[in-house]
């Protein structure tokens, strides 16, 4: 394996596959068999998931709710997330933890570092719930603050595409695919990787991060072996 500590970073639209909305549990079953793949070849895991299929914090305030309010919302839609990809994983045999970056004792542990680091020497998946805990901030920053905390040695971000181009390929035909691309060029070229602080992040700390279709069979191995999958942004 080129890489034995990752954070993956899925988008919470990943799991509603063909629905409009909320979570379709053979999407969830899907993504959970890649990742108990992974783990079986010795990878240790961790898993930030947005919240967009339930309820995105940026939307609700562009319609005049209050932004805390709103982002708090999103946050507790990433645990619905992040709790049925707990299950289903558990399900598959897979030892998993959901750490939440806000208190839900009832629920779930709170997100401690060590914590963390501990749980994923042991070879448990570890999901990271609630974002940073904080609002005005993404889970993308999630996913790199995150990533940076537990030393990961990637982010793999997981999208619906093979990658990042110069523009929207499903827009524009002409548009042509990066293989590698550096931090500074994205931040430049104004490319929707991740928003800009993630980015930033990610930059400062020399964390690469991987942009990759995970619907694609086989692509999560491939990545976590270092092939030529989607594109790398160090």
């Amino acid at each position: 394996m080129k890489f034995k500590r990752i954070l993956l970073k899925l988008s919470g639209e990943a799991l509603m596959g063909e629905q409009k909305g909320g979570i379709d549990p053979a999407v969830v079953s899907m993504i959970a068999d890649q990742v108990k793949t992974i783990c079986e070849m010795g990878v240790q895991v961790g898993l930030v998931i947005g919240g967009g299929n339930i309820f995105r914090g940026v939307a609700g305030a562009t319609k005049g709710m209050d932004r805390t309010t709103a982002d708090h919302m999103g946050m507790l839609a990433t645990m619905i997330n992040a709790l049925a990809l707990q299950d289903s994983l558990e399900h598959k045999g897979v030892h998993t933890r959901t750490l939440s970056g806000l208190e839900m004792p009832k629920v779930t542990e709170t997100y401690i570092r060590r914590r963390a680091t501990r749980h994923l020497e042991k070879g448990r998946v570890v999901i990271f719930g609630a974002g940073t805990g904080n609002p005005y901030f993404s889970t993308d920053t999630a996913a790199a603050l995150r990533a940076n905390e537990v030393n990961a040695e990637v982010v793999m971000k997981a999208t619906n595409v093979d990658g990042i181009y110069t523009a929207d390929p499903k827009k524009d035909p002409t548009a042509t695919r990066f293989d590698h691309i550096s931090f500074q060029e994205v931040l430049e070229k104004g490319l929707k990787v991740m928003d800009a602080p993630a980015i930033a992040l990610c930059m400062d700390n020399k964390l690469p991060i991987l942009v990759f279709d995970m619907n694609k069979p086989g692509n999560l191995v491939a990545a976590v072996k270092g092939e030529a999958v989607g594109t790398l942004v160090d």
